[in-house]
């Protein structure tokens, strides 16, 4: 009996919140979180990786967007059937063990939620280091001055953040979409999709074309990171079993084509060995460049306007989104009481926004926006695996609950997930040791934070 109602409350859609997200809004958190400042530089280390090749390069950008989308309809299938606030946190409980859904929720409540709004914060004001002639400390106190006022105006409702969040998703894609509609009608180049390149390249480096797919996929999927955060916001979403998974599909599918899109224009503008001389003097922003080739002077402002607004909206979405999960923890019974309070009016999780932002400005102080970057990626993406993985263990555990979504092509696209993604996990831990260090130690800390409440909570039912 215990059981069956625990279960009714899982899968209800019954809530405290405001459902005031539409599938634009759900859409715009997304988007908003996905497309950062990784679209003007990334192509560049894509390209590297597959030899300079343009055909192999943009091939992998749509290998990217599809191993996101997949994860994001296993994210869109357990969602719809358990809408709750807490996203993965949730799946993991249910899936696993609670113990397992705590060390996720705490890993992102130490590192992976403040450690994102400080290293997009830091981005975005490095954008304006050399115009305003800043200091790296002044860069620092400028990121936490626009944390603190970020962290603001989330704290008087969701609608509030989800309107804010809209907007700067619009204006953000206009400087983007000039660039690419200026680009593919103005670009006279023919890039060369021989694969000739990858070809000699491959031969050059004893490697194959495989692995250096693999390679230039794990560098574009950074630019994909994002999706995972709208199912922290499910109890806030109009008509989740239907809106949830269409603004993951339409998030999704559209970053994918903005993505190849913004990179095909730039073959289309610039010749193939002045992307070469660019990337091998170190000058990753090809996006600049053909701004102002096509835009003329004001190319450059423009590029620089719509990385501006993308980091933004991507930090946004993130002080938007994140502390959902604190409060599911605290929900469950196993982190502070404080945080599973809603603000009497505006009805948000009041506590874990304001947390969420101090840690975010001590990290912005203690770190460096690559050991920020570093230390999110490899922190999170371990509960990733584990999360697709829920999919085939949950329709095993609750088969009769109501699915009114399900992963397409299962189960081989759940597995395929399930390994690109812990082949990710492998990479980032052997390219960097300490962070992948970090990565296990701060989870495994969770676990112990876990058994202290579970023992604390124990005494107090007595």
């Amino acid at each position: 009996m215990k059981d069956e109602k625990r279960l009714n409350q899982l899968t209800s859609e019954k809530t405290e919140f405001k459902r005031e997200i539409g599938v634009f809004g759900g859409v715009s958190i997304i988007g908003g979180i996905m497309i950062g400042s990784g679209i003007f530089y990334l192509g560049s280390y894509v390209l590297q990786r597959t030899g300079m090749d343009s055909g192999l390069s943009l091939i992998c950008w749509i290998i990217a967007g599809v191993i996101s989308l997949f994860g994001g309809l296993c994210y869109a299938e357990l969602g719809t059937a358990m809408p709750k606030a807490g996203g993965r946190l949730v799946y993991l409980n249910e899936a696993y063990h609670p113990v397992v859904g705590f060390m996720a929720g705490f890993t992102d409540w130490l590192i992976g939620g403040p450690g994102s709004v400080a290293a997009v914060a830091i981005a975005l004001m490095t954008v304006f280091q050399p115009i305003f002639d800043m200091s790296d400390f002044g860069v620092k106190m400028a990121a936490i001055v626009l944390i603190v006022a970020a962290t603001l105006y989330n704290l008087v409702g969701v609608k509030v953040a989800s309107i804010i969040q809209s907007l700067s998703m619009v204006a953000k894609l206009i400087p983007v979409g000039i660039i690419m509609l200026a680009a593919l009608f103005v670009g006279r180049v023919s890039p060369d999709f021989s694969f000739a390149s990858a070809n000699e390249y491959a031969a050059d480096n004893d490697t194959s074309i495989f692995s250096m797919i693999a390679i230039a996929v794990v560098a574009a999927l950074w630019a994909y990171e994002g999706w995972t955060n709208l199912n922290t916001v499910a109890e806030e979403i109009k008509n989740p079993k239907r809106n949830l998974p269409l603004a993951l599909i339409i998030g999704i599918g559209g970053v994918t084509v903005i993505y190849f899109l913004f990179n095909f224009a730039i073959m289309k503008v610039l010749p193939h060995e002045e992307i070469t001389a660019m990337i091998n003097s170190g000058d990753l922003y090809l996006g600049t460049a053909v701004a102002e080739k096509v835009l003329g002077g004001a190319g450059a402002a423009v590029v620089s306007a719509g990385m501006v607004l993308a980091m933004f909206g991507s930090m946004n979405g993130m002080i938007l989104a994140q502390p959902r999960m604190y409060y599911a923890m605290a929900e469950e019974g196993h982190f502070f009481k404080c945080f599973a309070k809603l603000h009497p009016k505006y009805k948000v999780p009041t506590v874990p926004i304001i947390v969420q932002g101090v840690l975010a400005v001590a990290l912005v102080l203690m770190r460096n926006l690559d050991q920020l970057t570093n230390m999110v990626v490899v922190t999170g993406m371990v509960f990733n695996v584990l999360v697709v993985l829920a999919v085939p263990i949950l329709r095993r555990k609750y088969p009769n609950i109501e699915r009114p979504y399900k992963v397409w092509f299962y189960p081989v696209s759940v597995i395929i997930t399930a390994l690109i993604f812990a082949a990710l996990v492998v990479n980032s831990a052997l390219e960097d040791p300490i962070v992948g260090l970090t990565g296990f130690g701060v989870p495994a800390a969770g676990a112990v934070v876990y058994y202290i409440f579970d023992v604390k909570n124990r005494k107090e039912e007595k």
